[in-house]
């Protein structure tokens, strides 16, 4: 399992990479640089930030990034890292956006034991150890964080069930550490995302007490060849029985 130094090694990488990544927005739209360089840049720069990182402080340890190339031999290894080294590059490219992150996570047996997300531009990283402090509930209506676009299908059918007011934000890791900080209370996913998206943000999340699972309830689990994931639940433990309820009733009724 996981050790001290490997949550302080997610959360410096995390921190790190995110420092690496303001500066280099910062210098590009200096620059004049356009949309698409941003993000290129910003993507390349990080990914190979993060691969000398872990090569040198884990050298036997796998590795599956976004920006990487898959290797295979991952599927036998005892410890992988999965990262995505710039979540949100859409948010990034824009200038004044806060809402993109740097996802570091350890995962053993398929299962996160340490991770990191940072969101650069507030200059916050959460980790797995200590585990975030989950704020008290407040008072109101149930708050679903969803995609700036279209929401997706998991998100409209909790927030119809449980009378949810919708407030809108840009990466996956945002979303995630959104309820984590107490700004939201659900965040729910269908369509699809792949492991690099959710891994990290689910190992926070549960670090932090949240409830994290597929839609139908059932374990998320990593570090497969196909690395894609279909839906998942991140929210408050008060709400996880009534939005599953509500996920499974249209599962059911699909089948």
């Amino acid at each position: 399992m996981a050790n001290p130094a490997d949550h302080e090694l997610a959360a410096s990488v995390a921190t790190e990479t995110g420092v690496l990544l303001v500066e280099t927005r910062e210098r590009l739209f200096a620059a004049g640089a356009d949309t698409w360089e941003v993000r290129d840049t910003g993507d390349f720069e990080a990914h190979r930030f993060i691969m000398e990182r872990l090569n040198a402080a884990r050298p036997t340890d796998a590795v599956l990034s976004e920006e990487g190339r898959d290797d295979l031999a991952r599927l036998s290894a005892d410890r992988v890292w999965i990262v995505d080294p710039l979540d949100g590059t859409r948010e990034y490219s824009e200038p004044g956006r806060s809402d993109w992150a740097v996802h570091v996570a350890l995962v053993e047996d398929g299962v996160p034991t340490a991770g990191a997300v940072a969101l650069p531009a507030v200059g916050r990283t959460l980790c797995t150890e200590p585990g975030p402090s989950l704020p008290e509930p407040h008072n109101g209506r149930p708050r679903l964080v969803v995609s700036r676009s279209r929401p997706p299908a998991a998100a409209v059918i909790v927030a119809q069930a449980l009378d949810a007011e919708l407030m809108t934000l840009g990466s996956a890791g945002a979303k995630a550490m959104a309820v984590v900080m107490g700004m939201a209370d659900i965040y729910a996913h269908s369509g699809g995302q792949f492991e690099w998206d959710n891994c990290a943000p689910v190992a926070v999340a549960r670090a932090a007490g949240l409830h994290a699972s597929r839609c139908d309830g059932s374990e998320l689990e990593y570090n497969f060849a196909d690395p894609w994931l279909p839906d998942l639940l991140i929210c408050r433990p008060e709400y996880a029985t009534d939005a599953l309820e509500a996920l499974r009733q249209v599962i059911e009724g699909e089948a």
